[in-house]
């Protein structure tokens, strides 16, 4: 069962100063090894053996830090545990797509009860997270890639709310500069699609997205571009004076008010377009907040359902809902 992200770090919490302890390097060492953070003075890079470490009581100390520069996450499985290895390859995928914002530590609870007791470790998997070398708890058990994502979203933005804004650059990732990606290969079944949307054709684009979903519904890519060509498509033949004063004249039109939200996305105006929908949906009957619902969730595709801002549109939806 997931548990909820504290807004703020805790000023207690569990006592890990005598697994520090334990694998501190010789006063001065550390400070000029490569894994050390830099002195203060602005956002840090570190350089790292890896994005994922395997991580043991004895060597604690050495990564601990770490967590002034970058949020760290603590992975505690076990061989035993089915949920573990399947939780595991998300903790490790989210981590890689963070770009060094975020250090994976994989600790196996049976080689080292001392890190599994001082996390307090109830059940087997147990993420936590540690910023400033204070512990922040994150969930248990088994938990989805897109809630794990979320998750890790929260914890960078918690990171920065707290001075901890810095990257980390490893050999498989992170801060380093990656070399160029070659041109992606458009997938065949997307090709019609893809080529109705170049040309401007967004009434086919849509048709071949809805296509595409109807052979293979859980086609992410499929489904926020089929979100997009929507967007386009209905804006396409109206100027931005146009939709605003449409929606000045009309203010209980629902569909011109709802235009000015895929306007204001558009544009780049994002918690614009989120902030009037929502109180669109909080003024409306049962049938009309149906389709902004609907609305709303086709921008949360557009944008990224990862998006800090989609997250907390998200929310506030929820709340509205229940």
């Amino acid at each position: 069962m997931a548990t909820e992200m504290p807004q703020r770090i805790p000023s207690g919490g569990v006592d890990l100063s005598h697994l520090a302890q334990r694998g501190a390097a010789p006063a001065g060492a550390q400070a000029q090894g490569p894994g050390a953070p830099a002195q203060p003075g602005g956002p840090q890079t570190v350089d790292v053996p890896a994005l994922v470490l395997d991580v043991t009581d004895a060597a604690f100390g050495q990564i601990a830090p770490l967590s002034a520069v970058v949020p760290i996450v603590f992975d505690l499985w076990a061989d035993w545990s089915e949920p573990s290895k399947a939780l595991s390859p998300i903790l490790e995928k989210v981590t890689r797509e963070l770009d060094g914002r975020v250090l994976l530590a994989r600790v196996d609870v049976d080689a080292n009860p001392g890190l599994a007791q001082a996390f307090q470790a109830q059940s087997i998997p147990t993420v936590v997270a540690m910023i400033g070398e204070r512990p922040v708890p994150l969930f248990q058990g088994p938990v989805p890639e897109q809630e794990v994502r979320e998750f890790f979203v929260r914890l960078i933005q918690l990171a920065e709310e707290n001075g901890v804004a810095g990257r980390v650059n490893a050999p498989d990732g992170g801060a380093a500069q990656p070399e160029a990606p070659a041109e992606p290969q458009v997938p065949e079944a997307h090709l019609a699609a893809f080529e109705a949307a170049e040309r401007g054709d967004f009434d086919t684009a849509v048709r071949e997205w809805e296509a595409v979903l109807q052979k293979s519904p859980a086609d992410s890519d499929a489904k926020a571009a089929l979100a997009q060509s929507k967007l386009l498509q209905r804006l396409q033949g109206h100027t931005l004076e146009d939709i605003r004063a449409e929606a000045a004249a009309k203010p209980a039109d629902l569909e011109a008010q709802m235009r000015v939200a895929d306007l204001d996305l558009s544009g780049g105006h994002i918690e614009d377009a989120f902030l009037r929908l929502l109180d669109l949906f909080a003024a409306a009957d049962e049938d009309a907040r149906a389709l902004i619902r609907g609305r709303l969730l086709e921008l949360f595709e557009v944008v990224g359902v990862a998006d800090p801002r989609v997250i907390a549109a998200r929310g506030r939806l929820a709340n509205l809902l229940y």
